[in-house]
């Protein structure tokens, strides 16, 4: 099984986050990674990314009438974030209790 966190640079886990947050697009994500970072990726940085967390299973399309796809997190994704999650504080932040809820 392929987890987001085994893929090349921590962008899916970065998405995966965002999107376990709210459903977005791939055009959200971008705005949101300009407020966070002060510039926007790409789309061919962004819809690559989207694609793949789809193929593993981790996100899917939601229908709408609209233009702009929007995307939610499947089961898979949501039990995927946990790990992520788990793994991305085991990484960075080996004070676990200084850092509360972000390693539960």
């Amino acid at each position: 099984m392929k987890q987001c966190c085994d893929m090349k640079g921590f962008l899916s886990f970065i998405v995966l986050k965002l999107i376990s947050k709210r459903n977005m697009s791939g055009d959200d994500i971008r705005e949101e990674l300009k407020l966070r970072k002060g510039t926007r990726p790409s789309p061919g940085t962004i819809y690559p990314v989207l694609k793949s967390l789809s193929k593993n299973g981790f996100i899917e399309e939601i229908k709408n009438d609209r233009k702009a796809k929007k995307y939610k997190l499947t089961k898979k994704g949501q039990k995927e974030i946990k790990v992520a999650t788990k793994k991305f504080c085991a990484l960075f932040y080996d004070m676990k209790d200084e850092f509360g809820k972000c390693c539960d």
